[in-house]
């Protein structure tokens, strides 16, 4: 689908997350495009690891890093902004996430949002996209409609490891597949290089091809996949247990039956 006519909203977890999943769709959206980010992309353990003095430091690193990035892409930094929940702690903050996302999408009725599957690939992702769902079915502004909901890939557990630039399986997806032609590849590994703080995990994802679809109709009480999700082998704050019974806490909260 061509969406440079239209008012399009991305919403990322991290700064880097949208040029991994849309990085060759950027350019096309420059106009139009908001990208939002739930987190600062910056844990704190991460940021010493990395050679900053601290968290802030890091964050400040990581939005040079993206402005750099969608600066190839005609994105300005305007264009952007921070809800800045600590990386690795918006699970514990669902319902003002939504509500901050609600708040946007009636200021700028976006057509479409752009957003992460619910995977269990990291809690992060998965918490934005049960904010981002939550705030569409909530959504109701002055006769607009809601705006339609796209996913991009991002990661989750596979059979030999994290699996990266595919979707798991949901039944009746739809998944459009856009392989990159070569002046594209270029300008993703341009926009990959920007990242020098995350380059050991960009190295992990391909530069081929990017894939989105309409994002279904999750229910986020229920495990994404069986067994164990991939980002239960890391210390990231919650397990998916936890994780569920959060979801399942702000959607009474934020009032959704379904």
């Amino acid at each position: 689908m061509d969406d440079s006519s239209q008012p399009a909203l991305i919403i990322a977890a991290h700064p880097d997350d949208e040029v991994i999943g849309l990085g060759s769709r950027l350019p096309h959206m420059k106009s139009s495009a908001l990208v939002v980010h739930s987190t600062d992309g910056a844990p704190v353990r991460d940021a010493f690891v990395a050679g900053f003095p601290g968290k802030g430091a890091y964050a400040a690193a990581r939005r040079q890093e993206l402005a750099a990035a969608l600066a190839l892409a005609g994105i300005s930094p305007q264009q952007c902004r921070y809800l800045s929940f600590g990386d690795q702690e918006i699970s514990f903050h669902l319902e003002d996430l939504a509500e901050r996302i609600l708040k946007i999408l009636r200021e700028i009725k976006p057509a479409v949002v752009y957003t992460h599957p619910y995977e269990g690939g990291h809690p992060d992702h998965d918490a934005t996209a049960f904010a981002v769902h939550s705030a569409v079915k909530m959504f109701a502004g002055n006769g607009a409609s809601r705006p339609r909901i796209y996913e991009f890939t991002s990661y989750h557990s596979g059979p030999s490891g994290m699996e990266t630039s595919e979707f798991l399986p949901y039944p009746g997806s739809s998944i459009c597949s856009k392989v990159l032609d070569e002046q594209e590849r270029l300008l993703k590994a341009r926009m990959f290089d920007c990242f020098v703080t995350q380059r050991h995990m960009l190295q992990q994802f391909p530069l081929l091809i990017e894939k989105t679809r309409p994002g279904p109709p999750y229910d986020f009480s229920q495990a994404p996949h069986a067994g164990k999700l991939y980002y239960e082998s890391f210390d990231w704050g919650v397990d998916g247990p936890r994780w569920r019974e959060l979801a399942r806490e702000a959607g009474q909260a934020l009032g959704i039956k379904d």
